[in-house]
C-alpha cells in the first residue's frame, strides 16, 4: 500500500494525518518488521474508528473502504479536479499523471488485506468491506453526499481499467464540481482570525415551489431572475419582503433544491458577519458555481452599521462584483432599516449633516437590490385555499372542507393569526391525530 501512496502525483495532498497515510505508515511498518504486532493491531483500530466515524458522519455503507477512497478523489482539490471541474476533460499531458493516479485507487480497491489479518488475528478490514450500517434518520447525516458517494464508488469497483476511472471521475467533476462544493447544496461560515471557513449544511429543508401554496406571480419573478442566474445571463439581487409566515424563506430554500443541480449553492450568512463579505466572495469568485449568499430576516436597527458593509459589496468598489455571486435576502420591513420620525426632520445634526441625508443613505440600500418581491399576509379566502390545498396532502385528513375551513379559522385566532405558516401549523396539528 505504501508503495502506490508514494506514487500519488496529483492526489499525493491527501494530509498527514488522514486515514491512508496513517494506513500507509502502519503498512509500512507491517513490511519492514519494525512494531510488533500488538502495536500494530492498535494503530489499525485507530484507523478503523476514525474509518467507521467518517462514514457514519456521510451516511456510507456496504463497503466503507470503496466509500472512503471514492471520497478523496471526490473532495481533493488539485490542479487537474479544479480545471476539469471548469472545462470538463480535455486532451492534455496532465491526463498522464491523472490516469497514473486513477491506476493506484483502482489498486487501492482491490488491495488484499487478507495477509495482514491474518498474521494479526484481526478481521476489521474484512468487516468493514463488507460493513451493513444502522439505519440512520435523514437529519443524521449528509443524505446527499452519501447517495453521491456511494453511486461512484460502485461505478468505480466495477471499471475494468483506469480509463474508464479516468471518464467516471472527470464526468462527475463537470457536472457537480470538486470537493466540498461539489458534494454540498449549502453552506453556512467561521469566521477565524486570519480565513474565513465554509462550513456544509448537512441536511437543507427538502422543499421545493410547489409545495409552496399560493403566491404564483411572487414564485415566478423568484423563478426568471434565478433562472438568468444559473445560464450565465444578467440577473439582479433579490429582497422579499412581507409578513412573517408568509413563505419568504421557504421559496429562496425551494429555490436551491430546484436549481442545485444546474450548479447553484448557497451561503447563509448573519448580520454580525457581513463584515467577512468581501474574504466570502474572494473564495468563490472564480469557482464553477453560481452562488447565492443568503440572508435571512435582514433588518438593522438605527444604531446599527453593518449594512454599510452590505453596501459597500452590492456597489463592487474598485473591483467588479463577479458573475457567479448574487444576494437574496428576506425581511419583515420594506426598507429593511427601521426608519424614525428623527430621522424625517430634516433638522442638522451636531455634526452638520442633515437627518434626511442619513434616512437617504439608509433608504439607499434597498435600492441596491434589482428585484423586490412582496409576500404579502393572505386575505381569509386565500388563507382557507392554502389550507384545503395542504390537507390534500394527508390522506388521514377526512373533515369536508367546510368543517376544515371552521376548524382553521378557530385555529388561527389563537395562534398568531392568517398565513401560510399558521396553516401549515393546523395542518400538521390535524394530521398528527391531535
Amino acid at each position: 500500500m505504501y508503495r502506490e501512496i508514494a506514487k500519488l502525483v496529483l492526489y499525493r495532498d491527501l494530509g498527514e494525518n488522514s486515514i491512508l497515510r496513517k494506513l500507509s505508515g502502519i503498512f509500512e511498518d507491517w513490511d519492514k518488521k519494525e512494531c510488533t504486532g500488538a502495536e500494530l493491531t492498535t494503530r489499525i483500530y485507530e484507523q478503523i474508528k476514525a474509518l467507521l466515524d467518517l462514514s457514519t458522519m456521510y451516511g456510507f455503507d456496504k463497503n466503507l473502504w470503496h466509500n472512503y477512497l471514492t471520497f478523496i478523489l471526490l473532495t481533493n482539490e488539485n490542479s487537474f479536479s479544479m480545471t476539469s471541474e471548469k472545462v470538463g476533460a480535455n486532451d492534455g499531458s496532465v491526463n498522464h499523471f491523472a490516469k497514473g493516479d486513477f491506476r493506484i485507487f483502482k489498486n487501492l480497491f482491490d488491495f488484499d488485506f487478507g495477509p495482514i489479518e491474518k498474521e494479526l488475528g484481526i478481521d476489521c478490514f474484512s468487516t468493514v468491506c463488507n460493513y451493513k450500517a444502522i439505519g440512520k434518520k435523514e437529519r443524521m447525516y449528509n443524505k446527499n453526499v452519501s447517495e453521491k458517494v456511494q453511486a461512484v464508488s460502485v461505478r468505480i469497483e466495477q471499471a475494468k481499467d483506469e480509463e474508464e476511472i479516468f471518464r467516471i471521475v472527470t464526468d462527475f467533476y463537470k457536472a457537480y464540481g470538486v470537493g466540498m462544493f461539489g458534494l454540498n447544496k449549502a453552506f453556512r461560515i467561521k469566521s477565524l482570525p486570519d480565513r474565513v471557513d465554509f462550513l456544509p449544511i448537512n441536511n437543507t429543508e427538502q422543499v421545493f415551489l410547489k409545495d409552496l401554496v399560493g403566491y404564483e406571480l411572487q414564485k415566478q419573478k423568484l423563478i426568471d431572475n434565478t433562472e438568468a442566474f444559473v445560464k450565465g445571463l444578467p440577473s439582479n439581487n433579490v429582497l422579499l419582503f412581507g409578513d412573517s409566515g408568509t413563505g419568504k424563506s421557504t421559496s429562496i430554500k425551494a429555490i436551491l433544491n430546484e436549481y442545485y443541480d444546474q450548479g447553484l449553492r448557497m451561503i447563509e450568512i448573519y448580520k454580525h458577519q457581513f463584515q467577512d463579505l468581501s474574504a466570502i466572495i474572494a473564495q468563490i469568485k472564480n469557482r464553477n458555481y453560481r452562488f447565492i449568499i443568503y440572508m435571512d430576516d435582514l433588518s438593522f436597527e438605527e444604531f446599527e452599521i453593518e449594512y454599510k458593509f452590505l453596501k459597500a459589496v452590492i456597489e463592487g468598489g474598485m473591483e467588479t462584483k463577479p458573475d457567479n455571486v448574487l444576494i437574496y435576502a428576506t425581511s419583515n420591513r420594506r426598507h429593511i432599516i427601521r426608519e424614525t420620525w428623527g430621522d424625517r426632520d430634516d433638522m442638522e445634526m451636531d455634526n452638520g449633516m442633515h437627518r434626511s441625508d442619513t434616512m437617504q443613505e439608509k433608504l439607499s440600500l434597498v435600492a441596491r437590490f434589482g428585484v423586490t418581491i412582496n409576500y404579502s399576509k393572505p386575505s381569509q379566502k386565500e388563507y382557507f385555499q392554502i389550507v384545503t390545498e395542504l390537507a390534500k396532502r394527508y390522506p388521514e385528513i377526512t373533515l369536508s372542507e367546510q368543517e376544515l375551513c371552521a376548524k382553521a379559522n378557530q385555529w388561527e385566532l389563537s395562534h398568531g393569526g392568517i398565513s401560510g405558516r399558521t396553516a401549515q401549523q393546523f395542518i400538521n396539528y390535524l394530521a398528527g391525530g391531535k
